[in-house]
């Protein structure tokens, strides 16, 4: 980092403390913000959305020098706009206290959950979509009765720049603040006192960011990718999940968190299938070094680290298929197909992030199953042509954050389920009425009617109401 950036970091530091003790102040002023002022909030987050939906693909255009503009106004804004809707179709029930029954030995009391703001959210957002998963926690948190602070890539600066723009709009900083900043700035932010943090980025960064949130006991929400298996049964179509996975690894050039990270085929089909992916691919790419629809590599530095993945593999005894030649732009890089995978290969071990697409053959569903079980826990999971007794086993036998059967990362795009990781994939969710509890504090109630005798539990114990209790329940 260069004097510059130190001088920035310097001063975003200063500002994010300032503006966390004012939004700490203004919640405390007001800690439960009313029904009609969250619907208002998502109501007019919803209109900017399409009032800066240009200015958000030209953000993104320039971000990555070549951003399909569809991926991004179906993700960065359409996605954030059906999480806002959606959001507001059940905040009401949502918001409402929860009855609750009392034990036996209270009955004739009452027992609820009130569901109160936690206060000030902090959510850091990642540069493959930065309004997506910087939006869509901040619509949570909203919805919840929370106040906001975000910190953006450092790798997405135009993007930062319309969504601070954006949000200023519509909140004042004592309710919704965006930051930037580079390494030190992101370390401040984790290190911030907040009430939740939500954070979206690589396995190993995140535990950096929960040693960080452990100093104040910051509760955290982490979504954090990692090898998301598709997986082929052996009555799979190859040609139609060529296709599907042709596409989940072509959209945002596979730099996506929920990305299929490597397929696993029966033995003696991964030729067939790195073929089959190759031929889909061209056809929805057909010149991926000028197309519009195809999205570039972020930047050189992660366009060299996919060539040395490739390199290491090809050292090491893969066969790799280039869907289309490489451009003279590293940067837009072609889907590569690679077969013949060792496990000593860095592509079997690392999250790719990128067009890099391992083909693994597999005996029988069984060992399919415990390649995946003995890996860490992937963020998805893509199971194409098995049968319901497949299906329900592969489940049951299984964790991954999500499944999507016979596609891919369609159930990322259903508000009403949850969405996040588990073990090494994650912790916690922000979509759904799962999203909004996380970002709420369920804080029980108990009402003791004026009648109810409790002082018979008093001392001095012994007495017979007592022992006919713990007789009844203890025998």
């Amino acid at each position: 980092m260069n004097d510059l950036s130190l001088l920035s970091d310097t001063a975003e530091i200063e500002h994010m403390q300032r503006v966390l003790e004012r939004q700490r102040q203004a919640f405390n002023a007001q800690p439960y913000i009313p029904l009609k002022v969250r619907r208002d909030n998502l109501k007019r987050l919803i209109g900017a959305l399409r009032r800066h939906q240009h200015a958000i693909v030209a953000a993104l255009e320039a971000d990555f020098a070549g951003r399909a503009a569809f991926e991004t106004l179906q993700i960065e804004v359409l996605g954030p706009l059906l999480h806002a809707r959606h959001a507001l179709a059940h905040l009401s029930r949502w918001m409402k206290p929860q009855r609750r029954k009392t034990e036996l030995l209270f009955l004739g009391n009452r027992a609820w959950v009130e569901y109160q703001p936690k206060g000030v959210v902090g959510i850091i957002g990642t540069w493959n979509f930065p309004l997506y998963l910087t939006l869509g926690p901040l619509i949570t948190a909203l919805a919840a009765g929370n106040r906001a602070m975000i910190k953006v890539s450092e790798f997405a600066p135009h993007s930062r720049q319309v969504l601070k723009s954006m949000l200023a709009e519509l909140f004042s900083e004592d309710e919704v603040a965006v930051f930037g900043g580079e390494l030190a700035a992101a370390q401040a932010f984790t290190a911030l006192p907040l009430d939740h943090l939500v954070f979206t980025g690589a396995p190993q960064v995140g535990h950096h960011v929960m040693r960080a949130a452990a100093e104040h006991l910051v509760p955290v929400t982490l979504e954090l990718g990692g090898k998301s298996p598709a997986l082929l049964g052996e009555q799979a179509d190859l040609q139609d999940a060529a296709l599907r996975i042709a596409h989940g690894k072509g959209f945002n050039a596979g730099q996506v968190c929920v990305a299929p990270d490597y397929v696993l085929v029966p033995e003696g089909k991964a030729q067939v299938f790195a073929e089959a992916v190759r031929q889909a691919f061209e056809r929805l790419y057909p010149d991926p070094a000028t197309s519009a629809d195809y999205t570039s590599i972020i930047s050189e530095r992660h366009a060299q680290r996919l060539q040395a993945l490739l390199a290491d593999a090809r050292a090491k005894g893969a066969t790799i298929l280039s869907c289309r030649s490489s451009s003279d732009t590293p940067r837009r890089l072609p889907l590569q197909v690679i077969t013949d995978i060792s496990e000593d290969m860095r592509v079997a071990q690392e999250e790719l992030f990128g067009p890099l697409l391992p083909v693994i053959e597999y005996r029988d569903l069984n060992q399919a199953i415990a390649y995946i079980q003995t890996r860490p826990r992937p963020l998805a999971l893509y199971p194409f042509g098995l049968d319901s007794r497949q299906t329900e086993h592969l489940l049951k036998h299984t964790h991954s954050g999500g499944v999507t059967l016979d596609d891919w990362a369609w159930h990322v795009f259903q508000h009403d389920l949850p969405f996040g990781g588990i073990g090494n994939s994650g912790m916690g969710s922000y979509h759904g009425e799962e999203g909004f509890r996380a970002l709420s504090h369920g804080k029980s109630v108990f009402k003791r009617q004026r009648w109810f005798p409790t002082q018979l539990f008093y001392p001095p114990y012994g007495r017979w109401l007592q022992r006919l209790v713990v007789k009844f329940y203890l025998g």
